[in-house]
């Protein structure tokens, strides 16, 4: 494997880690706006879960885009030029979201503001970072040297509608999966009763966007297809996964309703690393369609080595310290059933 293959990996890992942990954590927000006025278990655990993991998954888009800039100078500055509108308009959103997220727990006055800036950003945010996957397959961008987004041919396009139809389903379908679990080990079967039902609604709608973004690419992007039928057999095996993971939730349980969501969530995020894979693999040389490859906007060798030891080294200290944080907010009960005025202490 060549360098800038190994950086466009390491890239990808981090790009699919930010990707499921931040299509959760941007989920529990809508869910816990969703349900503010409705239902206080299924509100009450979503903030539960989402009172610390939005910090973790900051992490990750910090590291991704340290690991863009490092490894892929030329494409940081292409993309960061051509698509400073999406990009910063996400900054945007991620700042207010950040604030009220910092703010709401010590002012309680902004909680009420909190579960409805949360809740809406939660569907922006994901709309936006997923809408760039599909301009960057070609036929959007125009201007010669000085180039820009075809706005109107960006908008007019099917590929980009499903794209970000397939984020949103894929981000209210995990984070419902994910909840489900997080409510069956907290003990709440009420609120494991709602989660479970939003997984299974929202299951066939995902795999229906999936089918969808995947066809829409057929007109747009010929030259994609033909590379994601040589790789047809992750599309199966991910889609085999996904019938499994599906099932589980009705798998038996020793509890009273039925499901085993822990399997549920791995499955399914197995089933997206393969996809996901498949279809990063498929755009492979290309970072922007047909202009700039990997090859192109590579940084230098001696670089490449000294990020290399500098992530190295970092996620030798981060790996611990992610576990720690899975046993203190995921595992420990006296987090996990404390009561909502109780939360503060942990």
């Amino acid at each position: 494997m060549t360098e800038p293959y190994i950086a466009i990996l390491i890239i990808w890992v981090f790009l699919f880690v930010y990707a499921i942990a931040g299509s959760i954590d941007f989920g529990a927000g809508f869910w816990a706006m969703y349900y503010s006025d409705r239902e206080t278990s299924a509100t009450v655990l979503a903030n539960r879960y989402l009172s610390p993991s939005w910090e973790v998954t900051n992490v990750f888009l910090v590291l991704l885009v340290i690991a863009l800039v490092g490894f892929f100078p030329g494409a940081a500055f292409y993309m960061g030029t051509l698509m400073i509108l999406p990009f910063s308009l996400v900054l945007i959103l991620l700042t207010i979201r950040s604030a009220f997220m910092v703010f709401s727990f010590t002012v309680k006055k902004y909680t009420k503001a909190l579960v409805y800036i949360s809740g809406i950003t939660g569907l922006l945010i994901p709309a936006l970072m997923i809408a760039v996957l599909p301009v960057s397959i070609g036929g959007f961008i125009g201007g010669g040297e000085r180039q820009y987004i075809l706005f109107n041919e960006t908008l007019a396009s099917p590929a980009v509608y499903t794209h970000v139809g397939f984020g949103l389903a894929t981000e209210l379908f995990l984070s419902a999966l994910l909840l489900s679990d997080y409510a069956r080990e907290s003990g709440s079967e009420k609120a494991y009763a709602i989660y479970r039902k939003n997984a299974v609604i929202l299951g066939p709608v995902t795999l229906f966007f999936a089918v969808t973004a995947l066809l829409t690419l057929i007109p747009e992007a010929p030259w994609m297809v033909e590379a994601m039928v040589d790789v047809w057999y992750l599309f199966a095996l991910s889609l085999i996964a996904a019938v499994i993971g599906y099932s589980s939730l009705w798998w038996p349980s020793q509890s009273a309703a039925p499901g085993r969501p822990r399997a549920g969530v791995l499955l399914i995020v197995l089933q997206f690393g393969l996809a996901s894979f498949a279809y990063g693999y498929s755009h492979m040389p290309y970072i922007l369609y047909p202009d700039l490859t990997i090859q192109d906007a590579f940084t230098d060798p001696v670089m490449f080595r000294w990020l290399l030891y500098g992530y190295g080294g970092g996620l030798a200290i981060l790996i611990p310290a992610f576990y720690i944080f899975w046993r203190l907010f995921m595992k420990d009960k006296r987090y996990l059933q404390a009561k909502p005025e109780e939360e503060n202490q942990y």
